[in-house]
């Protein structure tokens, strides 16, 4: 059955377990089982040894303890092999490569991850995918680049403080909203406060 990313927001994440490098090691990582009761950022980059990719994942991995705040664990995912992965973190930054990298890059070398999370392109590569799922696997949201531009990692950041800030307080977040903006209930009455702030 074919899916639709769209159509994943608001259902339960698709399951997986694949080999995985982090800290220089190749393990089996299982989504909901590895990650249970943590938020998630799943991000699709196209492939290792390429040039885009590295800017957006060492991004991730320098902002990791901002993430790990919030209770929210990053995962990488390319259609590469975990051999790939490791290759690549073995080369420096400044020769291309990722070097040391805590969060983990999944191998997705049957393309099935990318498939069931509909960000597969041309049955090749995956496209520049990011889901924020929340404690209870559900998807949050989804965005996706094409290849050619990267992602902004300070928005992921932005995003899943704001679903964190639903699922706490009940109310919602208007556009561009940030840490300690005020944001509005959900109703017309209610929500009067907040547009009754506007100039």
């Amino acid at each position: 059955m074919e899916a639709h990313m769209s159509r994943l927001v608001g259902k339960i994440a698709p399951d997986f377990t694949a080999e995985a490098v982090a800290n220089g090691e190749i393990k089996k990582l299982s989504l909901h089982k590895d990650f249970a009761g943590k938020w998630k950022v799943l991000y699709f980059y196209p492939l290792d040894f390429t040039f885009v990719c590295p800017t957006e994942i060492t991004a991730f991995e320098d902002n990791l303890a901002r993430f790990k705040e919030l209770n929210c664990e990053v995962i990488g995912c390319s259609v590469d092999s975990a051999f790939s992965h490791l290759a690549w973190t073995q080369i420096e930054r400044n020769k291309g490569g990722l070097g040391k990298m805590a969060h983990p890059l999944l191998a997705d070398l049957t393309k099935q991850i990318a498939r069931d999370y509909d960000v597969l392109a041309d049955d090749a590569v995956a496209l520049r995918g990011v889901f924020v799922i929340d404690d209870k696997n559900v998807i949050q949201t989804c965005t996706v680049n094409n290849l050619s531009v990267g992602r902004n990692v300070e928005e992921v950041l932005r995003t899943v403080e704001a679903y964190q800030y639903t699922a706490k307080h009940g109310e919602v977040c208007p556009a561009g909203w940030t840490k300690g903006s005020k944001t509005m209930k959900a109703d017309p009455k209610g929500s009067q406060e907040y547009f009754a702030t506007l100039k």
